[in-house]
């Protein structure tokens, strides 16, 4: 059994702070470009839009999305698509 030493847990701290400062530096965007489909609440965030703007894009046509168990899902090749009409 190994001895747990102070120098042993400092080095760990540190080693903490840089992966979640690293995780906390990329931007949003990228991570939620890497999806494939993103769900409702990250469409909302990504496009700064209420509830009701979303079910609006919906009801005419402008998006396409998937509904599972209750749940929308959007394609972000659709998304993408959209901004550069």
């Amino acid at each position: 059994m190994e001895t747990i030493t102070k120098e042993d847990l400092e080095t760990l701290r540190f080693q903490l702070f840089a992966d979640l400062k690293e995780l906390l530096e990329k931007p949003a965007e990228t991570q939620s470009e890497t999806k494939e489909w993103l769900r409702s609440k990250d469409v909302k965030k990504m496009l700064s839009i209420s509830d009701a703007a979303l079910q609006n894009l919906r009801i005419r046509g402008v998006v396409h999305p998937v509904k599972i168990s209750g749940l929308y899902y959007y394609k972000t090749e659709e998304l993408k698509s959209l901004f550069k009409q």
